[in-house]
């Protein structure tokens, strides 16, 4: 009878060590990043980022939106094996990473400062 009492606090302990993981992680997720607005802007401004997982200069692209990269209007252009390009950008002829188009059908290749995004779309970059 002692051990099933141990194993029940040891299940407790544990229990509530995965609900504080799983609720710092929630919190961290869906914390507004400072770049939200701009983020969502240039989505609703029919900007697209089109880049792969693989790529250094898509992950230095969105680290300059932070927290709020996850708003962005993102592509994955890459096969998960990392050795092909998936359909989508076949068909709209991207041919390096990371590759932005714009409404007007203009496009910008390589890392783009949040200035030149906010210069291609009118979206207004917080101070």
């Amino acid at each position: 009878m002692h051990m099933k009492k141990e194993y029940a606090i040891i299940g407790g302990i544990t229990l509530l060590v995965l609900a504080g993981i799983i609720g710092f992680s929630y919190q961290q997720n869906n914390t507004p990043g400072k770049l939200d607005s701009f983020a969502q802007c240039l989505k609703d401004k029919g900007a697209v980022f089109y880049g792969a997982f693989w790529c250094p200069h898509c992950q230095n692209q969105k680290k300059l939106f932070g927290r709020s990269a996850r708003l962005l209007p993102y592509i994955e252009c890459s096969t998960p094996n990392g050795q092909g390009q998936l359909p989508i950008c076949i068909d709209k002829k991207i041919t390096g990473y990371p590759t932005w188009e714009f409404a007007d059908g203009s496009r910008e290749d390589g890392e783009v400062s949040l200035e030149k995004l906010a210069e291609k779309t009118s979206c207004e970059l917080p101070k």
